[in-house]
């Protein structure tokens, strides 16, 4: 059952330091435009999740790659959907506030 959670709400916290210090990584953002400008974590991309598919182009050679959203079940998706296309160095970051806080230590 918490493997299912999981992979849902995002890992809380079990991303590995070394992805979250990583000088290259790129946090992606699939909530909405009018959510994305309410907050987000600084030098985010904002690539809502009805549209990541077609912009999967734009992330070739951006990994690692953190999604995060508001509450961690778009950015489940969301990594589904890129592992399913081939990306490896994934991870689902759950919340973006939450995600925030675990950036800022």
């Amino acid at each position: 059952m918490f493997g299912i959670l999981k992979n849902l709400f995002g890992n809380g916290g079990g991303i590995p330091e070394e992805v979250l210090s990583h000088p290259k990584l790129t946090i992606v953002d699939v909530r909405t435009p009018g959510e994305y400008r309410g907050g987000h974590i600084k030098g985010s991309i904002n690539i809502p999740l009805d549209q990541l598919e077609k912009n999967l182009g734009k992330l070739k050679g951006k990994e690692p790659i953190v999604l995060c959203c508001a509450s961690g079940m778009r950015s489940g998706s969301a990594h589904r959907t890129m592992s399913s296309k081939g990306f490896t160095n994934v991870y689902n970051g759950g919340g973006w506030s939450s995600l925030q806080s675990q950036l800022v230590k």
